[in-house]
C-alpha cells in the first residue's frame, strides 16, 4: 500500500502526460555524418509516432548492475524482469505487454533480434548501456525497421558518436550478492587527419539472488573510423561473452513460500536419496558483431549510407539429466557385466552455431519542407542446432562420446526488406507522413530434433506494411499527431518446431488431423497523441489502439529451454492511454512520472490442454478445450506507472558540490496473469518497487577530469515480490482433474551497489 501511495503522490505533482520527456537527441537535429546511419530508423521531432529518447547521461546515471531492459524499466508502458532476481544475467522486457519477440532492436541500423526466435538475448551483450550514445524507444509499430519483431515496439540504439576531444574513463562497482563490475573506455576524438578510434571493455560478475543465478559476463567494443566533410568510413566490432547459471525454470509457487531463493536447475538424487546439484548447470554463449559502414554526403540535403554486418554466434547450455532412458538420446541400452541398463544419468550439451549476414543501404534527402528516406535490407541467417551427450554414469569416462551426435538440425532464413518514407510540411504547421515497407521471408528447416523427429519444413511470407499520419505543430511548444499503421509478423522457429513435435506425438497416439497450422499475425495500430514542451515542463498524452488478427499468443507453457510456446487467436487487442510528465520545479528539483491504463483482451478464446487417460499411464488422448468469451492476454498488466524525483541541493553553487544529486524512482506494475484464462490461481499480484541513487562528481586537478562516486539502492522498501511466470497444465480423463507445473521468478529484496567512476 505504501508503494502505491508513494507512486500516487509523485504523480499528483505532475498530473499530465509526456511522451518524449528526454528530447535531447531528437531536438538537436545537427546532421552529422557519424549519425546518419542511425537516424534512418529513428523518428524525428515531427514524425507522428510515439517514442521517448534516453540519453547517454541518463544511462550512465542508472544502476551499474542493470542490463539495458532494466535501464529502460522507467520508460512508459515498460515492464522489465530479471530471471536471477537482480539486474544482471537473463533480463527481458515488455512494452505495452508486447514480448521480446515482438520488439525490434537495432544497433546502428542493424537488427540484433535472432532471426529464428526473433528474441534479443540481452545477457549476450552485457554492459551495452555503457557503450551506446543514445536510445530511442518507439511504442507501437513505429517507423519501418529492418528485420523481424517490430510488432509492438522498437529499440533503436547508437554507438555512433564522435567527439572533438580525446577521453578515457574507468568505472568500478561492488554490491550485494558478490557482485563486481568494471568497465574501461578510451577514445582519440576526431583527429586532424579525420581518423578516430574508440575502445571499451566491461567485465561483470555476480552470484545472483536465487541459487545458480551466477553470471560471469564480459563485453568489448572497438570503433575505427575516418571522416571528412563529405565522407565517413567506420568499422565497428562488438563482442559479448556470457557464462551464466541456468535460471529459466523459475521456482514452483509452493516452494516460493518456503524458500524463495531455491532453483531446481541441476538438481538430482544419488542412490541413497541425497540431493545434489550439478555445479556446471550453465548457459554459455559468445557473439561477435562486425559492422562496416560507409556514408557519403552528396550535399547538405542528400546523403547515402551502407552497412555490411557479419555476426557469429557460438554457445551451448549444459544440463545434468538424471534417470533418463538411453533411447531418449538415440543410444542403444548398454550391457555391463551382463546387466542391461535402460536408464542412467547423463550430462548433455545442446549447442548453437550460427552466421548472420546483412547488407543495409539507404538514401535520405532533407530540406526545410521535405524529408525522404528509402532503403533496402538483405539478410541471410544460417544456424545449426546440435545435441551431444558428454557423459553417462553407466558408460563412464572411457566411452567415445564424440562419435555419437545426438541430433543436428539446421535453420536457413533469408529476408529482403525495402521501404520508402517521407515527411512533407504542408503549409507552416502541418506535417504529413507516409511509410511503405515490403518484407519477404524465406525459411527452410531440416534435420532431426532431440527426439529424432524430423523438422523438415519450408515456408515463405510476403508482407506489405503501410504507415501514414499527420502531425500538427501550432507553436514551438505544442504538437498533436495521429497515425495509422498496418504490420505483419511471421512465426518463429520454436513456434513451428513445437507444432511439428505436437503433430508427431498425436500421430504416434493415433490422433489424426494434427499438422503445422500456424499463421502470421497482423496488427492495425492507431496512435493519437499530444505534446507540450518548454525548457521547464514537458507534458503529453497518447491514446493507442493495437488491433490484432491471428495474434501469436503465449500459452503459458515453456519448452525445455525456456521458449514460450505460442498459438494463433483470431481476434485480440491492446487499447490504452499513456500519460507522462517532466517538470523542473526549481533549479534544485526535477519531478517526473508516467502512467499507462490499458485493456488487453482476447475475444472468443479457446484454451487447449493435452489430455491423457490417467495420472499413472499418461497415454495421450488428444486435447481438452475450454472456451472463454473474453479473457486477459497473459503478462499484460492494465496499470503500469513510474515516478521519479531528483534533488540537486547545491545546484546554485559555483563550487563542485553543485553536481551532487539524490534521485528516487518508483515503479508500479498492476496484476498480471501468466496464462490466458484470467485465473487468480495463475496470477502475479501487483507490485511496487522504489530505488535510490546518490551521486557526486569531484573535479581533479584543473582540466584533469573528475572522480565520481555514486551509491545505489534497489528495492529500498524491501518488497518481496515475483515479476514473471509460466504454467503447463494437462488434463487427466479418469481423474477428471488437471496436472499443473508452474514457475515464477522471485526478485531480490533490498540490495546495494557502490560505484566509483573516473573521467579524463
Amino acid at each position: 500500500m505504501r508503494g502505491f501511495l508513494f507512486f500516487a503522490v509523485l504523480n499528483a505533482l505532475v498530473p499530465f502526460s509526456a511522451q518524449g520527456v528526454e528530447k535531447e537527441a531528437a531536438d538537436e537535429k545537427v546532421e552529422r555524418l557519424d549519425s546518419v546511419v542511425v537516424s534512418t530508423s529513428r523518428a524525428g521531432k515531427d514524425t507522428p509516432v510515439t517514442y521517448t529518447m534516453v540519453s547517454k547521461d541518463e544511462l550512465r546515471r542508472s544502476n551499474p548492475l542493470n542490463s539495458l531492459p532494466m535501464n529502460l524499466s522507467l520508460q512508459p508502458s515498460v515492464v522489465s524482469v530479471n530471471e536471477g532476481g537482480t539486474g544482471l544475467g537473463y533480463s527481458k522486457m515488455t512494452v505495452r505487454g508486447s514480448k521480446g519477440s515482438q520488439i525490434n532492436v537495432t544497433l546502428n541500423g542493424i537488427t540484433l533480434n535472432d532471426a529464428e526466435s526473433q528474441e534479443v538475448f540481452w545477457v549476450n551483450m552485457p554492459a551495452l548501456s555503457s557503450m551506446i550514445s543514445s536510445v530511442q524507444l518507439q511504442r507501437g509499430l513505429g517507423t519501418s525497421a529492418n528485420g523481424a519483431g517490430a510488432f509492438g515496439a522498437s529499440i533503436n540504439m547508437s554507438t555512433a558518436s564522435v567527439g572533438p576531444d580525446a577521453f578515457a574513463s574507468a568505472d568500478m562497482a561492488v554490491g550485494s550478492y558478490g557482485t563486481f563490475m568494471s568497465s574501461f573506455a578510451a577514445g582519440t576524438g576526431l583527429m586532424k587527419s579525420g581518423m578516430y578510434m574508440n575502445v571499451a571493455y566491461s567485465r561483470n560478475e555476480t552470484d545472483g539472488y536465487i541459487r545458480n543465478a551466477f553470471a560471469n559476463v564480459q563485453s568489448a567494443m572497438a570503433v575505427l573510423g575516418w571522416m571528412n566533410e563529405r565522407n565517413s568510413l567506420r568499422l565497428t566490432w562488438l563482442m559479448g561473452d556470457q557464462h551464466t547459471g541456468i535460471t529459466w525454470e523459475g521456482i514452483d509457487p509452493q516452494q516460493y513460500e518456503t524458500d524463495r531463493r531455491y532453483n531446481p536447475a541441476g538438481e538430482y538424487y544419488d542412490a541413497f536419496g541425497n540431493v545434489h546439484y550439478y555445479d556446471n548447470e550453465t548457459d554459455n554463449y559468445m557473439q561477435n558483431h562486425l559492422q562496416l559502414n560507409y556514408t557519403h554526403s552528396f550535399s547538405d540535403r542528400l546523403a547515402w549510407s551502407s552497412t555490411l554486418n557479419y555476426t557469429r554466434g557460438d554457445g551451448y547450455y549444459e544440463n545434468y539429466k538424471a534417470g533418463r532412458s538411453f533411447s531418449k538420446y538415440l543410444m542403444d541400452a548398454p550391457v555391463v557385466d551382463g546387466i542391461q541398463y535402460d536408464e542412467g544419468d547423463f550430462i548433455t550439451r545442446e549447442a548453437l552455431a550460427n552466421d548472420y549476414y546483412v547488407l543495409n543501404s539507404d538514401l535520405r534527402y532533407n530540406s526545410e519542407r521535405l524529408r525522404m528516406t528509402a532503403g533496402i535490407n538483405l539478410s541471410r541467417y544460417d544456424g545449426d542446432h546440435i545435441g551431444r551427450v558428454i557423459w553417462n554414469d553407466v558408460l563412464g569416462d572411457g566411452f567415445d562420446y564424440d562419435a555419437h551426435e545426438w541430433y543436428l538440425n539446421n535453420g536457413l532464413k533469408h529476408e529482403a526488406n525495402a521501404f520508402v518514407r517521407g515527411e512533407v510540411l504542408v503549409g507552416e504547421k502541418l506535417t504529413a507522413f507516409a511509410d511503405l515497407q515490403y518484407r519477404g521471408i524465406w525459411l527452410k528447416m531440416s534435420g532431426p530434433e532431440d527426439d529424432g523427429v524430423l523438422l523438415d519444413h519450408e515456408d515463405n511470407w510476403q508482407f506489405f506494411n503501410p504507415r501514414a499520419g499527420l502531425s500538427f505543430r501550432w507553436n514551438p511548444s505544442s504538437r498533436a499527431y495521429l497515425s495509422a499503421a498496418l504490420g505483419h509478423r511471421e512465426p518463429g522457429r520454436s513456434d513451428i518446431k513445437e507444432l511439428i513435435l505436437d503433430a508427431n506425438m498425436a500421430a504416434q497416439a493415433g490422433v489424426s488431423g494434427k499438422g503445422v497450422d500456424i499463421r502470421p499475425e497482423k496488427m492495425l495500430d492507431i496512435e493519437l497523441g499530444y505534446e507540450y514542451s518548454t525548457p521547464s515542463l514537458a507534458l503529453s498524452a497518447n491514446v493507442y489502439l493495437m488491433e490484432y488478427w491471428d495474434m501469436l499468443i503465449e500459452t503459458g507453457k515453456l519448452t525445455d529451454v525456456g521458449y514460450a510456446i505460442k498459438e494463433n487467436v483470431p481476434r485480440s487487442w491492446r487499447r490504452g492511454v499513456e500519460l507522462a510528465a517532466a517538470w523542473r520545479a526549481m533549479t534544485w528539483l526535477e519531478l517526473g512520472g508516467n502512467l499507462t491504463l490499458s485493456s488487453n483482451k482476447i475475444k472468443d478464446y479457446t484454451a487447449y490442454y493435452e489430455m491423457y487417460d490417467n495420472m499413472n499411464d499418461w497415454n495421450y488422448l488428444g486435447q481438452k478445450e475450454l472456451f472463454f468469451d473474453s479473457t486477459d492476454i497473459l503478462m499484460s498488466p492494465s496499470v503500469v506507472g513510474a515516478a521519479h524525483a531528483t534533488f540537486r541541493p547545491f545546484a546554485s553553487s559555483t563550487k563542485s558540490v553543485r553536481s551532487a544529486y539524490l534521485t528516487v524512482n518508483g515503479k508500479y506494475v498492476g496484476k498480471q496473469y501468466y496464462d490466458n484464462t484470467s485465473s487468480d490461481d495463475r496470477s502475479i499480484p501487483a507490485y511496487f518497487t522504489a530505488d535510490l541513487s546518490i551521486g557526486y562528481d569531484i573535479p581533479l586537478r584543473k582540466d584533469a577530469g573528475s572522480l565520481g562516486v555514486s551509491f545505489h539502492v534497489n528495492n529500498m522498501f524491501n518488497n518481496m515480490y515475483y515479476a514473471d511466470g509460466w504454467v503447463y497444465r494437462a488434463y487427466f480423463q479418469h481423474e477428471d482433474d488437471y496436472y499443473t507445473e508452474a514457475g515464477i521468478y522471485p526478485q531480490a529484496p533490498a540490495n546495494y551497489m557502490l560505484k566509483i567512476s573516473f573521467r579524463f
